[in-house]
C-alpha cells in the first residue's frame, strides 16, 4: 500500500503517539475497518477485526481525509494498517461523515464483543480525527485541554497549570505531577501521597526568628472538569518545560507521559529592574499570572511607590507582603471584575493547624499581642506586614465555609494601610487591622467579630453586612491609641441574620480595658440588638474605660433610632464630640490618607 508523503510522516507519527498515549489503543498489523454512516446525525455501524486506528490527520493525496472539508452522510470509508507501527492508509469515497461516538448497542444484531466505539481526539469538532476501538462497549477514554500549551510562548514564570477533561475530575490519593526541563531534569514535583507536597513558601514570609515559613496549601484544586495545579515555586525565565501526570493523580484519566504532549516555554526575561508599574493577568498576558508573583518581584528594602495592576479575573491564591516591601498599591479592575479567593483559615494555617508546634519557622513575626498572636498571622487570604500599603478596586473572598474557623480576608499588621473601594468577604474575622488604617467606600461581610484588631482605624461610607447573628466589631486597642471609628456607614444583613441578632461590638474588659468603638451617623437595620453592646466576663462596673459610643444612629430609611436600651456604660456623643471624631486625622494621629 502507498505510504504518506515524506513531509507528512512526522505529523502522522505524532498523531499515532498521541492516540496511543491518551487512549491506550495500539494498532495491530493486518487489521481492517469498514465504517458506514447510516443517515445524517446517526451513529455509524461498525465491524472490525481487532484494534484499528482511524487517524483524522489529512494528506492531500487521498490517503487521509483533509481537515477542513465538511463531509456529508452516505459516504463510506475503508482503513487498513500497513505494517506494525506504520500509519494506516485510507481510501475514501467523497465526503466521509465522521460521527462522534458509536452507539452503545452498535449495529443491529451485532454481538457486544464485536461492537466498535469511536472517540474524538483533541477537540470535539466535526473535523477531529477518530479512533475505532473494539471489545465490549465502554465509556470514552479521557481526553483533555491543557494550559499552557505549546502554541503559546513567552509565558509567565508563575503560571498555574490547568487540565480540562471531557468529564468531571477528582484527585486520587497518590501519583505525581512533574514539571521537567527540556533535558528531562525535574524542576518541580507534586506527589499526592507525600505530605510535604502540600506546603510551600509564600512571599518569602519569615518567622520572628527570621526562618522561612512554609504555608499549607492545595497543590491541586478541582472544579468540575478542570484541575488547577499550583507549583511550589516560580519557574525560570527563558526555558522550555514539559509536564507529566501519573494516571493515579486523576482516577479515570489515563495520565500524560509523552514529553511532547504538554509542553511550553517561559518568556525570555523579567520586567525591567526598578519597574514602578507591574501587571498581573490571569490569561498570561501580563508581567505575571499571580498577584504574589508581582509582589515577589518588588525588591527587598523598596523605597519607591510601586503599582501592581491586576486585570479582570479570579485569582485563587494566598498573598503575603513582607515588612521589607513597603509602598505597594494593588489595584484591581473593579470589585465585580477582579477577585482574589482562597480558603485559608485557622485550621489550615493558624492556631488549630499549628497547635503544639515547636518549629521556629511557625512563630509569627511582629506580634502585637505576644502569646495570643503566636500562629494566627498565617491564616489570612491576604496578609500585609509592610507599611504604606494600598488596596483598591478589588474583591478579596475567603472561601472558608460557614463555621470553618477564623479566616481573615485581609490582615494588615503595619502602619498606614488604605483600603478603597474593596469588597472583603468571609464569616469570622473578615478584616483585621493592627496599626493605623483607613477604609472607605467599601463592603465588609461576615458574622463574628468581622472587623477587629488592635489598630486605630477610620471606616467611612462603607457597608458592614452581617451574614448571621454575631458581632460586628471587637476592638483591642490600648489606652494610648484610638480604636475603631465608623462614620457615615450602613449596617446591613443577609437573609440568615434575624432581627435583634447582632451586637455592634463586644470585648472582655478584663483583658482589653480601653477598647473603643464609635459609630457616627450610622444607618442600621433591625438585626442590630436593642442593647447594642456586649461585655464578656464582666459587667459595666469592671469596664470604666471601655468606650462604646454612638451619635445620630438611624434605621436604613434615615429615621432616628431609639438607643435608650443600649448597654448602660455605652453613651451618646455630643455634637462637638461627633464632629471631632468625624475627622480622620484626629483618629489616625495626624495622618490624612489620600
Amino acid at each position: 500500500m502507498r505510504r504518506p508523503a515524506a513531509s507528512l510522516r512526522r505529523p502522522l507519527a505524532l498523531a499515532v503517539l498521541l492516540i496511543a498515549g491518551l487512549l491506550g489503543t495500539p494498532t495491530a498489523a493486518g487489521s481492517t475497518s469498514h465504517v458506514t454512516p447510516t443517515a445524517a446525525g446517526a451513529p455509524p455501524a461498525a465491524e472490525y477485526t481487532p484494534r484499528v486506528a482511524l487517524i483524522g490527520t489529512a494528506s492531500t493525496d487521498g490517503h487521509f481525509r483533509p481537515v477542513g472539508v465538511t463531509p456529508a452522510a452516505g459516504s463510506t470509508s475503508r482503513v487498513s494498517p500497513t505494517a506494525a507501527g506504520a500509519p494506516p492508509t485510507a481510501a475514501f469515497a467523497p465526503r466521509v461523515t465522521p460521527i462522534g461516538a458509536a452507539s452503545a448497542g452498535g449495529r443491529p444484531g451485532g454481538a457486544p464483543g464485536a461492537v466498535g466505539h469511536f472517540v474524538p481526539i483533541g477537540s470535539a469538532s466535526a473535523e477531529a480525527g477518530y479512533v475505532a476501538r473494539t471489545g465490549a462497549p465502554a465509556a470514552p477514554a479521557a481526553s483533555g485541554r491543557l494550559s499552557p500549551d505549546g502554541r503559546r510562548r513567552g509565558l509567565c514564570v508563575d503560571t498555574p497549570l490547568r487540565l480540562t477533561a471531557d468529564r468531571p475530575l477528582q484527585t486520587g490519593a497518590s501519583g505525581r505531577i512533574e514539571v521537567h526541563r527540556a533535558d528531562g531534569t525535574v524542576a518541580d514535583a507534586i506527589d499526592l501521597a507525600d505530605p510535604r507536597s502540600y506546603h510551600r513558601t509564600i512571599g518569602d514570609a519569615v518567622s520572628d526568628t527570621g526562618v522561612l515559613h512554609s504555608f499549607a496549601y492545595h497543590p491541586v484544586l478541582v472544579d468540575g472538569n478542570t484541575a488547577t495545579i499550583r507549583l511550589h515555586h516560580r519557574l525560570d525565565y527563558g526555558r522550555t518545560y514539559y509536564v507529566t501526570v501519573d494516571p493515579e493523580v486523576f482516577p479515570g484519566f489515563p495520565g500524560i507521559q509523552d514529553p511532547a504532549t504538554w509542553r511550553f516555554r517561559t518568556r525570555a526575561a523579567p520586567p525591567r529592574t526598578g519597574s514602578r508599574r507591574l501587571t498581573v493577568a490571569a490569561n498570561g498576558r501580563g508581567d505575571f499570572c499571580t498577584v504574589q508573583g508581582a509582589i515577589d518581584f518588588v525588591p527587598e528594602g523598596n523605597t519607591r511607590p510601586v503599582l501592581i495592576d491586576v486585570r479582570p479575573g479570579t485569582y485563587q491564591e494566598i498573598d503575603y507582603v513582607r515588612a521589607d516591601r513597603p509602598h505597594l498599591t494593588v489595584r484591581g479592575a473593579g470589585r465585580d471584575r477582579t477577585v482574589i479567593e482562597y480558603d485559608n483559615n485557622n485550621r489550615l494555617n493558624g492556631d488549630t493547624a499549628l497547635a503544639g508546634s515547636t518549629d521556629p519557622a511557625d512563630v509569627c513575626p511582629r506580634q502585637v499581642l505576644p502569646g495570643h498572636d503566636t500562629f494566627n498571622c498565617w491564616r489570612s487570604l491576604f496578609g500585609v506586614e509592610a507599611d504604606d500599603f494600598r488596596l483598591r478596586d478589588i474583591t478579596l473572598r475567603n472561601t472558608t465555609p460557614y463555621g470553618g474557623s477564623q479566616a481573615e480576608a485581609f490582615r494588615g499588621n503595619a502602619d498606614r494601610i488604605t483600603l478603597r473601594r474593596v469588597t472583603l468577604e468571609s464569616f469570622q474575622d473578615t478584616l483585621r487591622l493592627q496599626g493605623r488604617g483607613f477604609v472607605t467606600d467599601s463592603l465588609i461581610a461576615g458574622d463574628v467579630d468581622f472587623v477587629w484588631g488592635t489598630g486605630s482605624v477610620f471606616v467611612r461610607r462603607t457597608e458592614l453586612r452581617s451574614l448571621h447573628g454575631g458581632y460586628v466589631t471587637q476592638a483591642r486597642n490600648d489606652a494610648a491609641h484610638p480604636g475603631y471609628v465608623f462614620v457615615d456607614d450602613r449596617l446591613t444583613r443577609g437573609p440568615e441574620a434575624p432581627d435583634a441578632s447582632v451586637y455592634l461590638g463586644r470585648v472582655d474588659p478584663t483583658v482589653y480595658p480601653a477598647s473603643q468603638v464609635v459609630f457616627v451617623r450610622t444607618a442600621m437595620d433591625a438585626h442590630v440588638r436593642p442593647d447594642g453592646w456586649q461585655l464578656n466576663n464582666a459587667g459595666c462596673d469592671k469596664a470604666p474605660d471601655v468606650r462604646f459610643w454612638e451619635y445620630g444612629s438611624t434605621d436604613l430609611a434615615g429615621r432616628p433610632l431609639d438607643t435608650g436600651a443600649r448597654l448602660p456604660c455605652s453613651r451618646r456623643l455630643t455634637d462637638a464630640e461627633a464632629a471631632w471624631w468625624s475627622d480622620p486625622a484626629n483618629v489616625l494621629g495626624g495622618w490624612r490618607p489620600r
